[in-house]
């Protein structure tokens, strides 16, 4: 008897037509009473996308294999014209984690030495845009290499402490969370560390136009006007700009701003369904490099604390993301951000199902519903409790993750020292 021709594949792949084998997830994670089924109605593919499904496994016997995945294309260098050559497109199957190097607690010590020297490479060089000046970007080449290959030892350390940061020092930290953001959604596109790189260039420089924006309105603490608004738009078109014209030549050994850096930095707040800014692109006009940096922005900037709204917590923020992406994300991009930071992003808040809860401090890579957890409260009580950490991918650990919960609620001081090492905090100033 010949053997089925199965294959596991990202939700956002299906099609109709497609014989669904089995959903990976918890039953009630979607929609539909049973799991082996022939995708026949539009309305049923677009509930399973919108549901907690990330993956299943098609039958290729019984109906439709996968469909070519569309690539992405970047603009002519120099202009805001619509894309049209290609730029750096996603894996078209779904692919093995890149397995971690060195263990989340020696990279958190090095990863805290490099948010440090981050912060000064972007200070200097803003404060060269801010003042007229040419721009050396031979430093941020440097770090770019640095970052780029601390995320590939162990990405849980870099992403979690670039986002430790404070009001006054967003707008440089911001760049170097979304280069780090960046790195870590190439690896887990399987697009190589060159490419990676590429993309680590584009997330420290995506915002340099903020640098000339006026600060009583970067930093105002409530709603911008019409005309304010208006002012902040044109921060894309002001650091394509920027970047264009006076950028000072370097060895191409240290970095080069090239067409996908200039690319992310005019076209990361375009949006799919052509509502974004500053040309109005869709989603077929918008190269993948810069459908990236879209979604890394929004991720760090709704996960930091803003002078006119508190940080979100980062599993919270996946879920608004998520509830957001139809007309916001590309689909695939989303998806695949999400299965780079894991459904429950390490720092999130989680309550278990033992009424207990407990701060995300590590992903899994087997299962990015089951990451390490420290357990530190008791919701049945309300007093804490004897600290204990559990990794919810083991087989014995019969505890699991019922749902997030929001700090904004709970207001627990003492969440970041749970998370992070206390060498790491103590690197960055916040022991």
């Amino acid at each position: 008897m010949a053997a089925t021709m199965q294959k596991k594949i990202l939700v956002e792949q299906l099609r109709v037509g497609m014989h669904v084998q089995s959903l990976c997830g918890a039953w009630l994670d979607h929609p539909f009473w049973k799991t082996q089924f022939v995708l026949r109605d539009p309305e049923d593919l677009r509930k399973l996308r919108g549901s907690a499904v990330l993956e299943c496994w098609i039958d290729t016997d019984k109906g439709l294999d996968v469909a070519a995945v569309a690539t992405g294309v970047a603009p002519k260098r120099g202009t805001g014209q619509a894309p049209d050559q290609p730029l750096i497109q996603p894996a078209p199957e779904p692919v093995l984690a890149i397995p971690r190097t060195r263990s989340l607690g020696e990279e958190s010590v090095h990863a805290a030495s490099l948010v440090g020297q981050a912060k000064q490479v972007v200070t200097a060089l803003f404060a060269e845009a801010r003042m007229g000046q040419a721009l050396d970007i031979s430093g941020c080449a440097e770090l770019v290499d640095e970052v780029t290959s601390s995320v590939w030892r162990n990405p849980d350390a870099m992403l979690s402490l670039a986002r430790l940061k404070t009001h006054d020092d967003y707008t440089y930290m911001h760049s170097v969370a979304v280069c780090a953001l960046m790195v870590a959604l190439a690896r887990q596109m399987n697009l190589g560390i060159e490419a990676a790189r590429e993309a680590g260039m584009a997330g420290l420089l995506h915002d340099m136009g903020k640098v000339v924006m006026p600060l009583e309105v970067l930093s105002k603490p409530g709603k911008l006007t019409d005309d304010e608004f208006a002012v902040m738009r044109s921060h894309p078109v002001r650091g394509h700009e920027m970047l264009l014209n006076r950028v000072v030549d370097v060895d191409a050994s240290l970095g080069q701003v090239t067409d996908g850096v200039l690319d992310v930095c005019l076209h990361h707040h375009e949006r799919v369904d052509g509502k974004g800014y500053p040309h109005g692109l869709d989603g077929g006009r918008i190269s993948t490099l810069a459908k990236m940096g879209a979604v890394c922005d929004v991720y760090d900037a709704i996960t930091s604390n803003r002078p006119y709204k508190a940080a979100w917590d980062p599993s919270e923020s996946i879920g608004k993301m998520a509830s957001w992406r139809n007309g916001h994300f590309d689909e695939a991009v989303f998806q695949a951000f999400v299965r780079s930071m894991g459904i429950y992003p390490t720092g999130s808040l989680v309550r278990m199902e033992s009424q207990r809860l407990a701060v995300v401090i590590e992903q899994n890579d087997a299962s990015i519903t089951r990451p390490k957890v420290k357990i530190f409260f008791s919701t049945k009580t309300s007093l804490p409790i004897s600290v204990e950490i559990l990794d919810l991918a083991r087989p014995e650990c019969v505890d699991r993750i019922a749902g997030r919960e929001s700090n904004s609620i709970w207001k627990f001081p003492h969440l970041e020292s749970l998370w992070a090492s206390t060498d790491a905090l103590r690197k960055l100033g916040r022991s």
